[in-house]
């Protein structure tokens, strides 16, 4: 059974500015830690909650269900949030959630093939139905094709070394489990950098994953769909846990809120952009947090709200 502890979950209900008749968004389930807490502040409003994990489902429906039925969940990739909730005839909304990255369940089911810890088939996929998976990707794709997705997802020092070794093992034999290319990883690497803190297979799984989910891609779509769809004085708020997902939150909060006005220009500015930045910088845990959830040291909020 695993235990799933929701990363900022007081700082992103506070910076939702929920409205009990409001229409929000939670576009990452999971364990439902984050959708329990919007529901208990809605009264007649609605909360719509994306995932495409039928085991989420299973498991926040328990969390939800004792709080209020006024949720509908929706089994697609939040790339769709427009497109599913449009069909559900929702065409604004007053609030939009992400908790990027990973679920605890994920991570803590071995056979899900997420993590390093456990001995598992090389899966990697949020969408059990799709046909990709981390397996696929390690013993089909060419050597400069696992290059660059540990250069551009992992940022991996060692990425040419590690790529050039899994070209190698898997000729031998296909690398098929999570600790067989954990070795594979490691001997890749330099007796100094595996006498170093933390795991040595971590930024190359990090790499696969995101890969295997497309995942910067599908969020910068999606949030930009979602902040089209915020109705006036509507809140985004987005948790990253690595710098390529807050890069990208970053760069469309500094765009949407930010009015494109050439320089020298002797006019007087009376606009102002349609959205404004809550956030100057992230907000991130606080002591307790970080010592009771390991997984909240990355984690970083962003906030924007729609004037």
């Amino acid at each position: 059974m695993y235990i799933h502890k929701s990363v900022l979950l007081q700082e992103a209900i506070e910076n939702l500015n929920i409205k009990p008749d409001g229409i929000y968004v939670d576009c990452t389930l999971g364990g439902g830690g984050h959708s329990k807490e919007i529901l208990k502040r809605l009264t007649t409003g609605h909360l719509y909650c994306f995932d495409q994990d039928d085991y989420a489902f299973l498991r926040a429906k328990e969390v939800l269900d004792e709080v209020s039925s006024n949720y509908t969940f929706i089994k697609a990739n939040f790339k769709d949030i427009k497109k599913e909730l449009n069909k559900l005839g929702v065409e604004k909304i007053d609030g939009v959630l992400y908790d990027l990255g990973v679920s605890s369940f994920q991570f803590d089911i071995p056979e899900r093939g997420f993590s390093y810890n456990y001995d598992a088939s090389l899966d990697m996929r949020m969408n059990q139905n799709q046909d990709l998976t981390a397996a696929k990707i390690v013993n089909n794709y060419s050597f400069n094709e696992i290059l660059n997705i540990l250069n551009r997802y992992g940022e991996e020092p060692f990425a040419k070394q590690i790529a050039r070794q899994i070209e190698k093992q898997r000729q031998i034999k296909p690398i098929e489990t999570t600790f067989e290319l954990v070795d594979v990883i490691k001997s890749a690497l330099p007796q100094k950098v595996l006498n170093k803190k933390g795991h040595p297979a971590k930024q190359t799984f990090q790499a696969l994953r995101i890969a295997v989910n497309d995942e910067l891609r599908v969020f910068e779509v999606s949030i930009n769909d979602a902040l089209d769809m915020l109705n006036k004085d509507g809140y985004a708020v987005v948790i990253t846990f690595h710098s390529l997902e807050d890069r990208i939150c970053k760069t469309v909060f500094k765009e949407r809120s930010t009015l494109d006005i050439p320089e020298g220009l002797p006019i007087i500015i009376k606009d102002e952009a349609p959205f404004e930045l809550i956030t100057r910088h992230p907000i991130v845990s606080g002591e307790e947090e970080l010592e009771n959830n390991n997984r909240a040291h990355s984690a970083k909020m962003r906030v924007l709200r729609k004037r």
